[in-house]
């Protein structure tokens, strides 16, 4: 790419390595002081290209040995038939996704009875300032940040049921907790962004302050074509893996 600048194609060029194998799980990148000598820059640049690696999720570094290509199992969010309810297991999507992976999930989480802005109206078909139910997560696997989201729900349609607080019900899910108030979520649409991440999410996702991107999906779910729960849901890239697979008319 013209103009990248040298941190960027350093770290393009570790990437490949590791994609292609040459550089498997558990393997030593190459130091600081040796990305210098190969590629003519400073130590600055030799360390932000490290980063954004490390930001990727793609190498860990060890203290007083090095960087090293991670071993831990990336998570994978297969996006169809996620929310089925005949899963036989856990009712979160999450979890699923976690248990697969071998890893162990947990969150973080906080609610509050709050109004729809103009972009949260228009994808809950609602006018803005109708009260709605926001909550923010915060996804662990193992201890690791790896998710955040940010869902809304309008309370026209939760308020005053047992599942009105998200957390607080017993009942893991947005499809599980809707089935228990009579209300069958059948579709879901999904729209997958990338874009810088913002210093929220850098924060939240300890990831690294400069030039981080991050994946998003803008996810929303139907009962009969009617919306009844949206959220901003946010990975950084190299921790989590998309997977789409659907039928083809």
């Amino acid at each position: 790419m013209p103009n990248e600048p040298a941190y960027l194609r350093i770290a393009a060029d570790i990437r490949a390595q590791i994609t292609a194998g040459d550089l498997g799980p558990g393997a030593k990148i190459p130091t600081e002081t040796a990305l210098m000598e190969r590629y003519g820059v400073s130590r600055t640049v030799a360390k932000y290209a490290i980063l954004v690696l490390k930001g990727e999720g793609l190498v860990e570094g060890r203290r007083g040995s090095g960087v090293y290509v991670t071993t831990t199992r990336r998570l994978v969010r297969n996006a169809g038939g996620r929310d089925a309810r005949s899963a036989t297991s856990s009712s979160s999507p999450f979890n699923r996704d976690a248990d697969e992976a071998g890893r162990t999930a947990t969150w973080q989480h906080r609610s509050d009875h709050t109004t729809a802005d103009l972009e949260v109206a228009r994808r809950l078909a609602i006018e803005p300032g109708v009260a709605v139910m926001a909550t923010r997560y915060v996804f662990l696997a193992d201890g690791e940040p790896v998710q955040t989201s940010l869902s809304w729900e309008p309370l026209a349609l939760t308020g005053g049921t047992p599942v009105e607080w998200p957390e607080e019900c017993g009942i893991v899910g947005v499809v599980a907790r809707f089935d228990t108030i009579g209300i069958r979520v059948d579709e879901c649409e999904e729209r997958v962004r990338d874009r810088p991440a913002t210093p929220d999410e850098v924060d939240a996702l300890r990831l690294p302050p400069r030039r981080t991107h991050v994946q998003t999906i803008e996810r929303t779910y139907f009962a009969q074509g009617r919306p009844v729960e949206t959220a901003d849901v946010t990975f950084p890239a190299g921790r989590y893996e998309l997977v789409y697979r659907f039928p083809v008319g």
